[in-house]
């Protein structure tokens, strides 16, 4: 799953609404174990473009409740 994401955000990533909306669906999607893997990825492929969408919905991913998390 994390290789397909990695696909779409790349191909949507010419555009700013795009990139930011394919994000935030990916990250409700991913496991919690490749989210790591994932922001690394994500900011090294488009922190000079999006470091402030980056930003953002990484970190309103990390406040969200984690399923199965006691």
């Amino acid at each position: 799953m994390l290789e397909y994401i990695k696909l779409i955000l790349l191909k949507v990533s010419f555009s700013k609404s795009l990139f930011e909306k394919e994000l935030r669906k990916a990250l409700r999607q991913i496991q919690p174990s490749e989210f790591a893997e994932l922001k690394v990825w994500c900011y090294a492929q488009f922190g000079r473009i999006y470091r402030r969408v980056l930003k953002v919905a990484f970190a309103r991913f990390s406040r969200l409740p984690r399923l199965g998390a006691a």
